[in-house]
């Protein structure tokens, strides 16, 4: 249940970027893919660390059913980067439930 539900809020927040045109078509480079910064935010912004990075990671921790990360917190970076523009603030609230929803766990 917990990687149907986690599935679905990665759907959620891929919908809501393309609606707000925060999906993109080009991929970071290589040096930005490889970077360890904490969601890679001097090399690329908050919504391609999502796209590129998060998604993808979670996706494959999900197909290998392996354990999902319990202790998260993106929510509150994307409270930092979207909080001052409302039209973004479904996007804030898919990462407070789905940081919850995996703390929980």
């Amino acid at each position: 249940m917990l990687y149907a539900n986690t599935t679905e809020k990665l759907r959620q927040l891929e919908t809501e970027l393309k609606v707000h045109g925060l999906w993109s078509s080009v991929p970071p480079s290589n040096e930005a893919m490889a970077n360890t910064s904490p969601f890679s935010c001097d090399v690329m912004s908050f919504e391609n660390w999502v796209q590129f990075i998060f998604i993808p990671k979670m996706e494959q921790l999900i197909n290998a059913q392996n354990a999902l990360p319990s202790n998260i917190a993106i929510a509150p970076m994307a409270h930092h980067v979207w909080s001052h523009q409302p039209h973004l603030h479904g996007l804030i609230k898919i990462f407070d439930e789905l940081d919850r929803m995996l703390s929980e766990q």
